[in-house]
């Protein structure tokens, strides 16, 4: 999904200058800086009252409104300011009582409600996040923060299960800055489900992260199986596995021009097309297989390790550009150490698949890692050490989506402000039949997380 975006305090409306052109009474004009002050709207809101004043200049009571608006609007810009430097903090708390506090001051602002929807959900209330976005999206509809707040929505819908307004809400990125761009870039129409597509060319391309393409490209075949002969375009690291993925006539590297084609569809915009529900989730696994020489010759390497052979991965992917991102990963990720109760369980030998700079934790004293990964380059290689496996044991990262799509038994170690493709109340998957979840019972809970995970081995 979109990372969460925590806005500053918003621009003026586009043609709030003209205000005063459109509405030359004074009491009118009163009125409607009162109203966009409700909004959050400060700018606005001031060019109505200077546009007063030049009607009735000797107003006290326009000059009076005129300064506690700065005032009021400084405030609320330094509460706004300072939620976003909470949530940095992961002072969520905090940060709520902040957002509370502009929509005091500010009941009709759309950041201030979209940022304690947001947070809401990030504090594991998911249905009071809906009803908090709802409200949003009721004070602007049809604005960009309007459009970031659906977006955003999405994420809440999906979470409690509510497939079809969730699809819809998240199509909603495509309005975005950013997303607009990257659906410009392709240039053949959108396809949305609706269309026919025997003979034609579709392009999938992927849009978001490792995970999300691994997740979403099982739709492949049920394009193929439409009549479409079926092109994706992909991160380079992805180009083999995929290439040999049933249904899929072409793999493109994202780094060069999209292949012509008739149709597209971004990955993650394939659930609508195909309206998905939680019941009709096309779930049969393996829809990835990895090379059968390669998975051999592991086997034969790993025959020398007593036991289960378990595989182990600790960390997310950095995102030194993508502030929100960042934010997520601390919360998904654990340092390696938190996986000590593991080093007491008999039988099992555990595999690293840790990549990146999490790789270089020690471990714990008594869990012995066995390391390979600097043979990994891409995800076909990864693709054959976790098919040789017994079992992949990971945090919420593109390997457990790998292990889930080859239909290898796969222990997902899961935040308490679980990603919607989780849902909630469930330790399975209905995306992945061969995953578990075990899952924080409070934010940061990786002692307890770990604990039920060697009792479970």
């Amino acid at each position: 999904m979109p990372g969460r975006r925590w806005w500053p305090p918003p621009l003026p409306p586009c043609g709030s200058a003209s205000v005063a052109e459109t509405a030359p009474d004074w009491q009118e004009l009163h009125r409607q800086a009162h109203e966009l002050q409700e909004e959050g709207a400060w700018e606005a809101a001031a060019t109505a009252l200077r546009a007063a004043l030049r009607l009735r200049p000797g107003d006290a009571g326009l000059r009076r409104a005129l300064a506690l608006l700065g005032s009021r609007a400084a405030l609320v810009g330094r509460l706004i300011d300072e939620g976003v430097a909470l949530v940095a903090q992961d002072r969520i708390a905090e940060a709520e009582a902040s957002f509370r506090a502009v929509l005091r001051q500010a009941p009709r602002s759309v950041v201030a409600r979209g940022n304690l929807a947001a947070l809401l959900l990030r504090r594991g209330r998911p249905e009071q996040a809906l009803a908090a976005f709802d409200t949003a999206l009721a004070l602007a509809p049809g604005s960009l923060d309007a459009e970031r707040v659906r977006a955003d929505r999405a994420t809440a819908r999906l979470l409690l299960g509510d497939f079809a307004g969730g699809w819809a809400d998240f199509e909603a990125r495509w309005r975005l800055p950013g997303y607009r761009e990257a659906a410009a870039a392709i240039a053949p129409p959108r396809w949305t489900g609706a269309e026919p597509l025997a003979g034609r060319r579709l392009l999938l391309w992927a849009e978001q992260g490792y995970g999300d393409t691994l997740q979403f490209v099982r739709y492949a075949p049920l394009a193929a199986a439409r009549g479409a002969t079926v092109l994706l375009r992909v991160p380079p690291a992805l180009t083999r596995l995929l290439a040999g993925m049933p249904g899929v006539a072409e793999v493109h590297d994202m780094r060069a021009e999209p292949p012509p084609a008739d149709l597209s569809c971004p990955l993650l915009s394939l659930p609508l097309a195909f309206g998905t529900t939680p019941d009709s989730i096309p779930a049969q696994v393996p829809y990835l297989a990895a090379d059968p020489a390669r998975v051999a010759a592991w086997r034969g390497r790993l025959a020398g390790l007593p036991g289960r052979r378990v595989g182990l991965v600790w960390a997310g992917g950095l995102h030194p550009d993508e502030p929100d991102a960042q934010l997520m990963d601390r919360r998904r990720s654990m340092p390696l150490s938190a996986l000590a109760p593991l080093a007491g369980v008999e039988g099992v030998r555990f595999v690293s698949l840790q990549v990146g700079p999490a790789s270089g934790q020690a471990p714990p004293p008594g869990l012995v890692l066995h390391d390979w990964t600097d043979e990994l380059h891409d995800f076909a290689d990864t693709a054959a050490l976790v098919a040789a496996l017994d079992l992949v044991i990971g945090v919420d990262t593109a390997v457990v989506h790998l292990a889930g799509a080859l239909g290898r038994p796969v222990w997902l170690l899961n935040r308490f402000d679980t990603c919607w493709r989780w849902l909630l109340h469930r330790d399975d998957s209905p995306w992945y039949p061969t995953l578990r979840q075990f899952r924080q019972a409070a934010p940061g809970d990786w002692a307890g997380v770990a604990a039920r995970v060697a009792a479970a081995l």
